[in-house]
């Protein structure tokens, strides 16, 4: 977006390549987004690609893309420190460039690292006891080497289910453990009832990438919210039957506080639940068994859950997602710019533990200016992060060509609250 609208740039990378930071997820990623939602802006993916691509089809267009659309791209490179000149009205950022010191000076500063910061892996008791292999699901890479061999997989979110499927593929005998319900919804069911302003027939209708993006970006949350609970009737009743065999299996389901399902989990906390793309069915066979509660440490041969119910493994796969952003912001920013920034994402309904009001009617703190002058956030899933790249492009331009920005401040209660929305949080 900005090299077309001619503003200077720089986009850093701690990889090497465009694109290695799907590379290196583990070997059976598939994108559970249907290829038509994925496109990138000015060059939209190939058309005789699959429904849905594989992970390294998605590395290797990211690297063709950079490359095509001359994106002005630093591989090799870590942010150290970043600090903002109040005076200057600029940052001084510390690079390491292979292996060379750089210093920049931006106006701005985009952090596009993700919704998350680093994996969090829990603290097990006697792990130095344990004989086999314990590894985030960030680390794992396939399961050929496990064939024959016991295997935990600790999550029932989407990297749990994608691992554990790969792990049974390959021959291991898998356990899931279920720490918390989990919304699920059949990949099939998800493609029926989400894309339809993308999907082949609103294009045969003429409706453009573009035109779709302006439609659903127009679309106020709280009626989002509305329609996202009827799509979750619609759904529930769709597949009674398949959601009656997961339960009878013993997986908790989820459907979220409000009956409003996966749309509103992503949005509210970017977490909770499944694509099913076969894991459930080996659920339902008993082909992947099931166990509840939590591992809270280790023995000399498998995991220790709970209620103290021990179960024998050769590897344990931590699928316990990732820390909070903010953590990986003050780890470069520090704390008072972590704190300056606040939450990010979620949307103040406060509903569930993980997005507390107030109601804000948009992402918290995306793609627009945040309580601390020059930094911004972008992040989301491919649809998302093409659609408002656009307005954090179009924002930055106009500070660039020195255009009047002013930023309204909704209405607060409370003196730090305004003080806040006026500094443009």
């Amino acid at each position: 977006r900005l090299q077309r609208m001619s503003v200077p740039y720089v986009v850093l990378d701690q990889n090497p390549r465009p694109g290695d930071s799907w590379r290196n997820r583990y070997d059976c990623l598939h994108l559970h987004d249907p290829i038509f939602a994925n496109h990138l802006p000015h060059l939209p993916l190939p058309d005789h690609w699959p429904l849905w691509m594989h992970k390294d089809q998605m590395a290797h267009w990211l690297d063709v893309y950079a490359s095509a659309m001359e994106v002005n791209f630093w591989g090799s490179s870590t942010c150290s420190s970043a600090s903002w000149d109040a005076t200057q009205k600029q940052w001084l950022v510390k690079v390491s460039r292979e292996g060379s010191e750089v210093t920049l000076r931006p106006k701005h500063l985009v952090l596009a690292t993700g919704l998350y910061g680093s994996p969090m892996m829990p603290e097990l008791q006697n792990r130095e006891s344990f004989k086999g292999e314990v590894m985030h699901s960030s680390a794992y890479k396939n399961g050929k080497s496990y064939q024959g061999k016991k295997a935990v997989v600790v999550g029932s979110n989407t990297s749990a289910h994608d691992i554990a499927e790969d792990l049974w593929e390959c021959g291991a005998e898998v356990t899931m453990v279920q720490r918390s319900a989990t919304m699920v919804i059949h990949i099939d069911t998800q493609l029926e009832t989400v894309f339809d302003l993308y999907n082949d027939a609103a294009q045969a209708k003429g409706i453009t990438t573009e035109e779709a993006d302006l439609k659903s970006t127009t679309m106020p949350y709280r009626i989002v919210t509305e329609l996202q609970k009827k799509r979750c009737k619609e759904i529930k009743e769709k597949d009674a039957e398949y959601y009656k065999q997961l339960e009878d299996a013993g997986f908790r389901l989820d459907f979220g506080e409000d009956e409003s399902a996966n749309i509103m989990m992503f949005l509210r906390r970017g977490c909770g639940y499944y694509f099913d793309t076969g894991a459930s069915d080996l659920i339902i066979k008993r082909e992947v068994q099931l166990k509840h509660g939590s591992v809270t440490g280790l023995s000399g041969s498998g995991c220790v859950l709970s209620d103290g119910q021990t179960l024998d493994a050769e590897l344990v796969v931590m699928a316990t997602g990732y820390r909070p952003l903010n953590e990986a912001v003050e780890k470069f920013l520090g704390k008072e710019v972590s704190a300056k920034l606040g939450r990010v994402w979620g949307l103040g309904s406060n509903i569930g533990p993980n997005d507390p009001g107030p109601w804000q009617g948009e992402l918290r703190n995306m793609w627009k200016p945040t309580a601390q002058e020059g930094l911004w956030v972008q992040g989301g899933n491919l649809g998302l992060s093409r659609n408002y790249s656009k307005y954090l492009a179009l924002q930055l331009q106009a500070r660039f060509l020195g255009l009047p920005t002013v930023v309204y401040a909704a209405s607060c209660e409370s003196e730090t609250e305004l003080s806040v929305a006026q500094r443009g949080g």
